[in-house]
């Protein structure tokens, strides 16, 4: 089945799909677009869920909320970051950046001084450079192949350890074994004293290890959140969960192991 993933040709997104699935792959503009076709089946997909340095991706987690989609795999990719241009970098007058990109790569940005535009993506980066010789743009080195840009300054991220965590979805959950993790939303759609203790309660009595928690707006008003769990598969998660059940609404997004990159 094809994999999608976030494009244009140059993405880190594109790098790690074209390493996990060879020539399997589809390049789609949005990573909205991506889940919505999952969710429809035809296809499966590979969606950035959080970085080291800028946390949490807000699009792939909204779309986890809004589609019907399964995680069934997870991916981390090691993030270099470099400065492609035709000038001298004091000599620039504009650098274009994706957002995160920008707040992985603020330091030297914010050295620079120049204005900095964002972009859609890396790759859209290195295409919007192009077109102004005094210009730059940071972006994955495989963007700067594609597009036949000079590097002008290498391993720009602020960060040495900066990685970003993928996953792969699919329109159905994951029936193999070896699962690892599991993924939770929790919406406990009320607000009380010592709700979210409650909640880390139930995994804290069982020895349940929990690898990420992150809230996000409900979209219900100000003040009111959504809860993102990621947590290691032991014995009594499952008993956890239904006991968390009594007390919020939760939606199982998935367990999964850990996909092997080839190269990494």
């Amino acid at each position: 089945m094809t994999v999608l993933t976030l494009g244009p040709a140059g993405t880190f997104s594109h790098e790690l799909a074209a390493r996990l699935y060879g020539d399997d792959i589809e390049l789609l503009p949005t990573i909205r677009a991506i889940i919505e076709r999952v969710a429809g089946g035809s296809a499966e997909g590979l969606v950035p869920i959080e970085n080291s340095e800028a946390g949490g991706v807000g699009e792939t987690l909204q779309g986890l909320v809004e589609f019907g989609v399964s995680i069934t795999g997870e991916a981390y990719m090691p993030v270099r970051h470099h400065l492609a241009a035709r000038e001298e970098p004091e000599r620039l007058s504009v650098v274009y950046a994706h957002p995160q990109t920008h707040e992985q790569c603020s330091i030297l940005l914010e050295s620079l001084g120049v204005e900095v535009v964002h972009t859609s993506s890396n790759a859209a980066s290195a295409v919007a450079m192009q077109r102004d010789s005094r210009a730059g743009a940071v972006i994955p080195e495989m963007a700067a192949t594609i597009y036949g840009l000079p590097i002008a300054l290498r391993d720009v991220q602020n960060s040495r350890e900066n990685t970003t965590r993928f996953v792969e979805i699919s329109s159905t959950p994951c029936r193999g074994s070896g699962c690892t993790k599991c993924s939770l939303l929790v919406d406990p759609k009320t607000d009380r004293v010592g709700l979210l203790a409650e909640i880390l309660g139930v995994f804290a009595r069982r020895g349940i290890n929990l690898t990420r928690i992150e809230s996000r707006p409900s979209r219900r008003g100000i003040g009111s959140y959504i809860f993102f769990i990621d947590l290691e598969v032991s014995e009594g998660w499952q008993e956890a969960k239904e006991e968390l059940k009594g007390m919020t609404a939760v939606r199982e997004l998935g367990c999964y192991a850990r996909l092997e990159v080839p190269g990494i």
